[in-house]
């Protein structure tokens, strides 16, 4: 009934498991997964008129990161193995049913976080958090009726609010106003409208972070906390999005910490062919006792990729502001859930980066792309006086962090994260058909045709 999957691509799959970590409980399972996915049919088309497909993907970053200062005046260099991931996507009857899925290793791989000067969130501070395994499932419904679609999906994901997680877009190291931006990892309800060039969102979900890798929401937190947005589409390669959240107590799992109101809105623009895009993005988040507002803190990001055959290029803009939090005997961590009067800062941080990268497929299904980052980045205290001083901190208020390393990937490309069913704005991202996404180049992938079915 499916197209098998050849030897050959078994063994590309091999090479796959070969750069994930395969030791402990995690390795075990990460083997059976992939071992499980190299006898699954790559993508699939049932032979009746409703379209049924299955479509599998793999990566993995291997990355050395020097960051200069990174603490009291002394640079630090580091390597990690970072978003190692496998990713599912399913459909029934075209797209009337589908499912999403990613499981995140970087709970495995990046268990003292990926240095990253500026980011805080999670009990990490100046470098990213590692991901819950579990970073996606979810499972969508959605019908169109006279030419307005409407959808409803439910599971773990991305609360209808901000822009595109930036797993999916194309720098490695993320902004530092990603907790400003988006909400991710949270169970989740989430029903969409979609009527001509305009989609209306709204969510229900549970408020707490994540405080570890394996950490699931918490159950008597479920749908304690909103979030609406609205796209408006100019044209086909256009999206202007607005949207609004209200978060209980995100940094206190049990409740009772503050709340917290989120704004964002943005423009993206995509060029016809595909081969280059555009962000201007604006959030601000503000942090309530009762209906006191107690901080606020405000980002504007800016940033374009282009490709040109097998190079690309990219340039992300940011200036954000972050709260400087009290730190363990770790300097790099802060306590979890974080007591009251924690904050003993806030600081402004202008990061300039720039990307340049190469893809290659090694073979049909199997891709490698090297990079190398850059960034100049600049922090001051905004609050005066303050708690906290960046230039006795660091040694320095002017930080550089230059990073080289290469992604692998297998299988499906990377999808946009953060919309599901009818507010997707582009259903090329819903099979991935040969689709070559944003710094994520991808050979063809293509279902299997008619022909093809056994």
């Amino acid at each position: 009934m499916f197209a098998s999957r050849s030897n050959h691509e078994r063994l590309e799959l091999a090479v796959v498991i070969a750069t994930f970590p395969l030791t402990g409980r995690v390795g075990r399972l990460l083997r059976i997964t992939l071992a499980t996915a190299s006898l699954t049919p790559f993508s699939a088309r049932a032979q009746v008129n409703h379209r049924a497909y299955v479509e599998i993907g793999a990566q993995a970053i291997g990355v050395a990161t020097r960051e200069s200062p990174a603490i009291h005046g002394r640079d630090l260099a580091e390597g990690y193995l970072t978003q190692p991931l496998i990713m599912l996507q399913a459909g029934l009857s075209d797209d009337a049913l589908t499912l999403r899925s990613s499981i995140d290793f970087e709970g495995a791989t990046l268990k003292r976080g990926e240095l990253n000067a500026g980011i805080v969130g999670e009990g990490y501070i100046d470098r990213r958090h590692p991901h819950t395994y579990l970073h996606e499932l979810v499972a969508t419904a959605q019908h169109e009726l006279g030419g307005t679609g409407v959808s409803l999906t439910a599971g773990k994901g991305f609360a209808p609010f901000g822009t595109d997680d930036p797993m999916s877009r194309p720098f490695e190291k993320y902004p530092i106003n990603h907790h400003l931006a988006q909400i991710l990892e949270r169970a989740i309800g989430v029903g969409a409208v979609r009527a001509g060039p305009l989609i209306f969102e709204g969510g229900l979900f549970n408020g707490d972070e994540p405080q570890s890798p394996g950490d699931t929401p918490n159950r008597n937190r479920y749908w304690d906390s909103w979030s609406a947005r609205v796209t408006f589409l100019p044209f086909p390669q256009g999206e202007i999005q607005t949207s609004y959240a209200r978060i209980k107590s995100p940094e206190n799992a049990t409740g009772g910490g503050a709340d917290q109101r989120k704004h964002s809105a943005s423009i993206r623009l995509e060029d016809a062919q595909h081969s280059g895009y555009g962000l201007l993005e604006w959030a601000r988040t503000g942090d309530y006792v009762g209906s006191n507002q107690t901080f606020a803190f405000t980002s504007l990001l800016a940033e374009t990729w282009a490709r040109y055959g097998a190079a690309s290029g990219a340039l992300r803009i940011e200036r954000t502001e972050r709260p400087d939090e009290e730190r363990l005997l770790d300097p790099f961590r802060s306590p979890v859930p974080a007591p009251d009067l924690s904050i003993t800062g806030r600081s402004r941080w202008t990061i300039i980066t720039a990307r340049v990268a190469g893809s290659f497929g090694v073979t049909k299904k199997l891709s490698l792309e090297p990079f190398a980052e850059i960034a100049r980045i600049h922090v001051t205290e905004t609050l005066r006086p303050s708690g906290f001083d960046p230039r006795q901190f660091y040694g320095s208020n002017r930080i550089w962090s230059i990073s080289l390393g290469a992604k692998v990937a297998f299988g499906m490309a990377h999808m946009r994260m953060g919309r599901y069913g009818a507010a997707i704005t582009d259903k090329r991202s819903m099979k991935m058909d040969g689709m070559k996404m944003p710094g994520m180049n991808m050979p063809d992938m293509k279902m299997a045709s008619e022909t093809e079915v056994r």
